[in-house]
């Protein structure tokens, strides 16, 4: 039986009015209960977080002249989801920028909400961007690492991602200290991407990173690099390494290996132009490693300076023959004149007289096996030989072969004969400088005494008598006595044989009897072969020019050592 209609009219007013007081409970809940949630979520959804970085600490040199420094620059993105015509904005970004409109194309059409466009785009460029006020285009503050002086010490210095972290060198070894903490900034964007005037916003500061001061000179270190370079290139050689320090206090005044590259444009360089030669690798040093021979042999009293060696032109030890540089029959010769004239044979004869055990230990006292502690990524430790040593290792030693150090360890040995005996440990940094502007001077280097002052005195004899009538002679500055050794090393191949390409070197300091700079040079593969001849005018020529930008005095000369041998 079918309803009468008014009752129907009730049932349906009824319905509707349930139907209407629902949906008024409902606006009521959402409105008083739950308006905070929605407002919340509304407010996030419009919400924009972009990151301040923060201004990474400068790399200065020893003067306060930057080497490394930040500039402010943007990242130009896209939000794909807010791009209204990709064509059109691509074409105009694309002009404004110098991309190819179908890669900025592809940036807009990608899927999802963010795409870069371009990494740290400079500031002026950026804002032509800006001015276009293109929907789904936006910008992001960043930081942009420069390096004024462009290839000089790189791979000292290193360098830095796109994102600001340190990925090789000092930036790589500070980063922390450098990088500072970022912050954020936070806002409301529109549907078309574009910032709400006087909507929300919140704003985290970042702190800036601490800057550091380094004991490089830049002028000595471009000056050192474009006369390695030179060197370089005229002995036709595959590259080299040059080390220049004060011996007192450990101060690396210039450290570089060739070649090098641009810090500014690292992505497009050789990779293997990025390592510090002078601190990770090796190389078996040759007859700079007969000054610690000789030092072993006066240290223990084994040896005097007067006493003669008769030194024939090739020995026989363990069946392997040991030969000097020049065939000569047999010779009187004082230690004075083993170093000088750079008989190998003669110091395998020092190196018997002296024992295995006072050659082990002096070695060791001058660092040889173990990392000079300079606190760069990747520094090598060198090599020395781990079995008991027989015969033939006693007299390959002493002419340095069988044994690996690297440039800035050979630097160190004779650095540690300059200062008195007493071994200083080289070191990159002077001071760091805070946020506020307080200088931070770093400690003095670790020393430990290596030998007599009074062996070193008689040391830097024979290493004067080396440069006034020996091997390196070309190393000789007018007015200046130099004291230094030659060294000319036979390479190893991969599987360990002797092949007949040549690692030449010096390494010296001046003035002899008051020393203020040390200088390493060391040569790879010059066709001229001989340290005296590819490696030593470069000791002269950056030894002049430390001469002028340090100051450096002339001193009194130091007397040669006793000889037998005829002066030339």
């Amino acid at each position: 039986m079918k309803r009468p209609p008014v009752q129907r009219l009730v049932a349906l007013l009824v319905a509707v009015m349930l139907a209407m007081a629902g949906i008024v409970i409902r606006l009521a809940v959402l409105q008083v209960r739950e308006s905070g949630t929605y407002a919340e979520l509304g407010s996030t959804q419009r919400a924009h977080t972009e990151p301040l970085p923060a201004l990474r600490g400068e790399m200065l040199d020893r003067s306060g002249v930057p080497m490394a420094l930040t500039l402010e620059a943007r990242d130009v993105y896209a939000n794909p989801s807010l791009v209204v015509d990709a064509s059109t904005e691509a074409d105009q970004v694309a002009r404004v920028l110098g991309l190819k409109q179908k890669d900025v194309r592809a940036a807009l059409t990608t899927q999802g909400t963010f795409a870069y466009i371009e990494r740290q785009v400079d500031a002026d460029v950026a804002q032509h961007v800006a001015d276009l006020h293109l929907p789904g285009i936006g910008l992001l503050p960043v930081a942009k690492r420069y390096y004024p002086a462009g290839p000089v010490a790189p791979q000292v210095l290193g360098f830095v991602n796109v994102d600001g972290v340190g990925i090789t060198g000092l930036e790589r070894q500070y980063d922390p200290l450098l990088a500072g903490s970022p912050g954020e900034r936070t806002v409301e964007l529109s549907a078309q991407g574009q910032e709400i005037a006087g909507g929300r916003q919140v704003v985290q500061d970042p702190q800036p990173g601490s800057s550091v001061v380094l004991t490089i000179d830049r002028d000595l270190q471009f000056q050192a690099q474009a006369y390695l370079r030179t060197a370089v290139e005229q002995n036709h050689a595959k590259g080299g390494t040059i080390v220049v320090l004060d011996p007192h206090t450990g101060d690396v005044y210039a450290m570089a290996s060739y070649p090098w590259f641009d810090p500014n444009a690292f992505a497009s360089s050789d990779s293997s132009r990025f390592v510090n030669r002078a601190v990770t690798d090796t190389w078996e040093p040759g007859s700079v490693n007969k000054t610690i021979t000789a030092a072993a042999a006066l240290e223990s009293g084994a040896v005097t300076p007067t006493q003669r060696f008769e030194v024939p032109g090739t020995r026989r030890v363990e069946g392997y023959t040991i030969h000097d540089a020049e065939p000569h029959g047999t010779e009187a010769m004082t230690l004075g004149d083993i170093i000088a004239h750079s008989s190998n044979v003669g110091a395998s004869l020092v190196a018997d007289r002296t024992g295995n055990q006072t050659m082990e230990q002096t070695f060791a006292r001058f660092g040889y096996g173990a990392p000079t502690g300079i606190g760069f990524p990747g520094e090598a430790a060198g090599l020395m030989p781990t079995e008991p040593w027989s015969a033939l290792t006693r007299a390959t030693v002493s002419f340095g072969a069988g044994v690996a150090v690297t440039p800035l360890q050979m630097a160190s040995v004779y650095a540690t004969i300059a200062n008195g005996g007493t071994w200083v440990q080289p070191r990159l940094i002077d001071a760091t400088i805070g946020p506020d502007g307080v200088r931070h001077d770093e400690p003095p280097s670790a020393t430990r005494r290596v030998l007599r002052p009074s062996t070193t005195r008689t040391l830097t004899q024979m290493l004067a008598y080396v440069v006034q009538d020996g091997t390196g002679i070309s190393a000789q500055i007018p007015g200046y006595q130099v004291a230094g050794k030659t060294g000319t090393a036979k390479k190893l191949d991969p599987s360990g044989h002797y092949v007949s390409r040549y690692v030449a070197s010096f390494i010296g300091f001046l003035p002899a009897s008051r020393p203020r700079v040390v200088v390493a040079v060391i040569i790879d593969e010059p066709r001229t072969v001989y340290g005296g001849v590819a490696a030593a005018p470069v000791f002269q020529e950056v030894a002049r020019y430390a001469i002028q930008r340090l100051g450096i005095e002339a001193a009194p000369a130091v007397s040669l050592p006793p000889h037998a041998m005829p002066v030339p």
